[in-house]
């Protein structure tokens, strides 16, 4: 059989065996080691050798030990209350303001998206939290799931990220380190959370109904000095943490994963001070990291033993030979880089799809003459949208998990149209703009 054949024949069968509802890392090592045994001649030993020489140089990979130390500091601050804490204190300050209450939500989940990269996490406790106070106060169901989903997805982009994490261990490329990955990624996280904060405050503006304010006596009841007191203490501790971890990689005092290592040592010092701690809460904590980094860790075994397939079989000559060697303009080329990802997000979860294109794209990408960490950039704000886009937007389900009565999935779906409108337009200016991606990187590690 042809290289050509046996490449679309691999991914057909694996869209056709996740349609059939198979779990997705078993589905990509069961038909890479189909396909592996049809290329190589059903030579098992063979097989056998190239899967566990490259499962040992996963497990050998020093980077991804960052994973369950962020994972946990995740849980640690979910258990904390911080998040809580520092909505209370944003209602009453912002309450007043049309929208407010909106953009409340935009900035908590900024802050907890920069302490914490676990979007499950930020989604179910803002809907929680929030959803109640906004459908209370009168706010349109549509555009209050649209807020929480979207802000809530903030924490897969602004570092420290998961996503950065298992990108930089993947590439191994010194330009897409995940130091380099992290800095890149803060401006453009700060760009998709002003667009939203735009977006509630103008569309608020024109229609005062969809986001009221909250009463005039409510707003009263605290003085302007109690209200910013609420908040700088509210704020302070999140932005502490934030400091220990991204200030030190930034620094360079320390590696991401030893950064993750104080992080998490600072969220239980957080969880100390708000007398969250207990026995339960560190088995609750524990065993919901092992979880978390146990599916991490399988996806990334599945969809490598996928990549080193396909890519051993020639697929990946036969990819870059339809964009590299059809003619197409280079900037064409990216933009249909770009569509797959988007179209891949509706169906299939982020690291699967990192795992299946990162090692496919990047290295076209890098023959077009792109930096490949604007380019690291570009595919991690594109998978953004895999959290929010139907039929299988993660973020939608999470909320709907936490929806008070009344909401049904056509509320959330039209809801976050307009805020996957607004990550389009995010990452559309930053790839005008390739120096949102590089400037930091630039300044603080000298690339």
């Amino acid at each position: 059989m042809s290289v050509e054949f046996m490449t679309v024949a691999m991914f057909v069968t694996l869209i056709l065996a996740i349609t059939l509802g198979h779990e997705l890392a078993f589905t990509l090592a069961a038909v890479a080691t189909l396909f592996g045994l049809i290329d190589n001649g059903f030579n098992i030993p063979h097989l056998f050798f190239m899967y566990a020489n490259n499962a040992w140089g996963l497990f050998n990979n020093y980077t991804l030990v960052a994973i369950p130390l962020f994972i946990f500091m995740a849980q640690l601050l979910d258990q904390s209350k911080v998040a809580e804490a520092l909505f209370e204190s944003l209602y009453i300050v912002l309450g007043s303001v049309r929208g407010g209450l909106g953009l409340a939500v935009v900035v908590v989940c900024t802050v907890f998206a920069a302490t914490t990269g676990i979007i499950g996490a930020s989604v179910v406790a803002m809907g929680l939290l929030a959803t109640p106070a906004l459908i209370g106060k009168g706010y349109q169901k549509e555009l209050t799931s649209g807020i929480i989903c979207a802000s809530g997805t903030l924490g897969i982009l602004i570092p420290p990220s998961i996503m950065m994490v298992v990108y930089g261990g993947l590439t191994g490329l010194k330009e897409t380190s995940v130091g380099n990955l992290f800095a890149g990624a803060i401006l453009p996280g700060l760009i998709l959370s002003g667009l939203y904060f735009a977006y509630i405050s103008l569309r608020c503006l024109i229609n005062p109904k969809l986001g009221p304010p909250i009463s005039k006596e409510e707003a009263s009841k605290w003085s302007a000095r109690q209200k910013w007191l609420m908040t700088l203490k509210s704020l302070v501790p999140p932005l502490g943490l934030i400091l220990m971890v991204m200030g030190t990689i930034l620094a360079g005092i320390a590696t991401p994963t030893e950064a993750a290592g104080l992080g998490a040592l600072g969220a239980f010092i957080l969880a100390l001070f708000n007398r969250a701690v207990s026995w339960k809460m560190i088995v609750k904590a524990s065993r919901a990291t092992m979880k978390t980094t146990a599916m991490v860790m399988t996806l990334f075994i599945g969809g490598m033993f996928f990549s080193t397939v396909f890519l051993s079989m020639g697929g990946g000559d036969v990819v870059a030979d339809l964009f590299i060697g059809s003619g197409l303009n280079r900037w064409l080329s990216l933009a249909i880089m770009m569509g797959i990802v988007f179209m891949m997000g509706m169906f299939i979860d982020w690291a699967a799809i990192l795992l299946v294109t990162v090692p496919i794209f990047l290295p076209i990408a890098m023959e077009l003459g792109f930096d490949p960490l604007w380019f690291a950039i570009l595919m991690c704000v594109n998978l953004q949208t895999s959290f929010l886009t139907p039929p299988f937007g993660y973020a939608l389900f999470y909320f709907a998990g936490v929806a008070p009565p009344g909401y049904t999935m056509m509320h959330i779906y039209r809801g976050i149209i307009p805020f996957v409108i607004l990550q389009v337009i995010g990452l559309l200016v930053i790839g005008f703009f390739p120096q949102l991606a590089t400037y930091l990187p630039d300044l603080f590690f000298g690339r």
